[in-house]
């Protein structure tokens, strides 16, 4: 399911072009991961956001992409800038936040903001701030929009078709965090996401 979030949220809702320059957040996350690899499989500049040295090297020097922002020790929106000097076509959001504002303010003409989710804001316990930089998506007639997977149901089908073929030849890779216990491990299996502690798809196994 979370390889399909990330094919059709970037082809269909972030309609991905060839050459383009992609920022997803999240990006050693289960969906990020997919994302930032199809986005290269398709000609794209992939540039991802995660925390923490180690998964910032997993996602350049294993996953392929271009550049890599550790949001827990740079100033993502400085960070941008130097990665993407011509502005964002595509920005894959799963985080929100300040995250999402400092990705809003690198916005190319016609670009396209991916709403995939906002992980930094779900345990808050005072309403979110909106984003600052909103009328970035104003001035570069940009198109923000949010989407649930299941929507595209009817083609799951063909979407996995190519998504096996890819990783069957190794040019996709998947990876899956696992935590191996019981159901009474589940609420503290849950928080390792938003602590950000896994790498890739995590997975609470019960039993052999």
């Amino acid at each position: 399911m979370t390889g399909m979030t990330a094919y059709f949220g970037l082809l269909d809702v972030g309609a991905l072009r060839d050459g383009e320059t992609v920022v997803v957040s999240g990006a050693a996350g289960a969906v990020g991961s997919v994302v930032g690899q199809l986005a290269k499989l398709k000609g794209a500049r992939v540039i991802g956001i995660a925390g923490g040295a180690e998964k910032c090297a997993w996602i350049v020097d294993e996953l392929g992409f271009d550049a890599a922002i550790d949001y827990r020790t740079e100033n993502v929106g400085k960070a941008l800038r130097t990665h993407a000097p011509d502005g964002v076509d595509v920005y894959f959001d799963n985080v929100g936040g300040e995250i999402l504002d400092a990705a809003l303010a690198r916005l190319r003409l016609g670009a396209r903001v991916v709403i995939c989710g906002a992980i930094s804001t779900y345990n808050a316990t005072e309403r979110p701030a909106g984003p600052v930089n909103y009328m970035s998506l104003l001035v570069n007639r940009a198109r923000m929009e949010g989407f649930v997977v299941f929507d595209y149901a009817d083609r799951y089908a063909d979407a996995a078709v190519e998504l096996g073929g890819w990783l069957r030849e190794g040019r996709l890779r998947s990876r899956e965090d696992v935590v191996r216990g019981g159901v009474a491990d589940f609420p503290d299996t849950l928080l390792r996401l938003f602590r950000g502690e896994n790498t890739g798809k995590l997975i609470l196994q019960i039993g052999e």
